[in-house]
């Protein structure tokens, strides 16, 4: 680990050279490049420093036991040594965490599409509290938010939303989001008083750009008509809505939200991205079975994450077996501490692998 770190420190000691000199700011390409690597080596070179600093304290401390014969001193020294070792520690376990292989999509942007599972007009009522929850947690991080494509039912709910977010670092945090979300409450439509479980689905694709999935024209049929439901005064009178069907997946993108037609194509084109390039990666969890159980809630759509009861005010978390007394909060968007539990999970899983290798 230490001669990875080695090599790291002298590496961005290059980069901060070739980001000097003056022909680099001219060309753009190259100095995202190079600043890219440089912000992502930043937080390891930083703890690998300061790891190195512990190190030598706990050699001076050492060193002044032997030497000193000053009880005061000597006291200072112990108090330090303690406080260097337990920082030793520390740092150890933060740059294992730091060293873990990278998702190449973690600094993505993330295309969301929520759907409505079993139990009808209820499940479609939970879509659009999910939406509005996501919403709110996105605005707490200044993200911005885009609605792609959307279904609506008459007393509020949804059949399904896409919507797309857009900010540093989205698909790393809402990744864990994916699967089968549960409600437990009695419906307002029910007179009864009973209890009903429903459900909808949540899938997190990474943004796809052009160079991350090829599209073949060929495999593409583009139609435009007018958009329908409610709009502005152009909506429905123009062909502004389009519709992309790929034959090879038999995918079908409908988007009408933008006025423009150009505007409504780019954005089907970038959900069509999503979706194919969200395909491959499904391939690729599927061919690495262990390594898709190993990690927390990037892999199976089909498995149900969490629980939301609202007669007892709770949220659970199936994978990592979290249990949060503050429903209200949560449908608010204030989602951040299950995130990070599934994180701080998913990181041990990994870092237990790694051991075992």
């Amino acid at each position: 680990m230490f001669d990875k770190l080695d090599d790291l420190l002298i590496r961005f000691e290059e980069l901060m050279s070739e980001l000097s000199e003056p022909d680099v700011a001219g060309n753009q390409e190259r100095f995202r490049k190079l600043m890219k690597e440089q912000n992502d080596l930043a937080p390891i070179v930083e703890a690998y420093k300061e790891y190195k600093a512990a190190k030598q304290n706990i050699e001076d401390s050492l060193a002044m036991l032997e030497e000193e014969s000053d009880e005061e001193l000597r006291e200072l020294a112990k108090e330090e040594l303690n406080d260097s070792k337990a920082r030793v520690e520390e740092l150890e376990h933060e740059l294992k965490i730091l060293l873990l292989p990278k998702d190449p999509n973690d600094d993505k942007n993330v295309i969301v599409e929520i759907r409505a599972g079993a139990g009808g007009d209820e499940a479609a009522l939970f879509a659009a509290e999910i939406y509005r929850m996501y919403m709110h947690y996105a605005e707490s991080h200044r993200w911005k938010v885009e609605t792609m494509e959307f279904e609506e039912i008459g007393i509020g709910g949804m059949k399904y939303v896409t919507f797309m977010v857009t900010g540093q670092g989205a698909y790393s945090k809402l990744k864990y989001e994916s699967g089968v979300h549960r409600v437990q409450r009695v419906p307002e439509t029910e007179s009864g008083g009973r209890i009903h479980t429903s459900t909808i689905t949540v899938a997190v694709m990474p943004e796809a750009e052009e160079v991350d999935i090829n599209i073949d024209e060929k495999d593409i049929r583009i139609d435009v008509m007018r958009a329908s439901g409610n709009g502005g005064q152009c909506v429905n009178t123009t062909d502004s809505a389009v519709r992309l069907t790929h034959y090879p997946t038999g995918i079908v993108i409908y988007s009408q939200t933008e006025k423009s037609q150009l505007q409504n194509k780019e954005k089907a084109f970038a959900l069509l991205r999503a979706k194919l390039y969200d395909l491959e990666c499904q391939k690729a969890h599927d061919a690495e079975a262990e390594a898709r159980r190993s990690q927390i809630g990037t892999g199976d759509r089909s498995e149900k994450i969490r629980t939301y009861n609202f007669p007892q005010g709770r949220v659970t978390d199936h994978r990592i077996g979290l249990t949060l007394y503050k429903l209200d909060k949560i449908m608010n968007g204030d989602i951040q501490e299950i995130i990070d539990a599934c994180i701080a999970a998913d990181q041990a899983a990994k870092l237990a692998k790694m051991n075992d290798n």
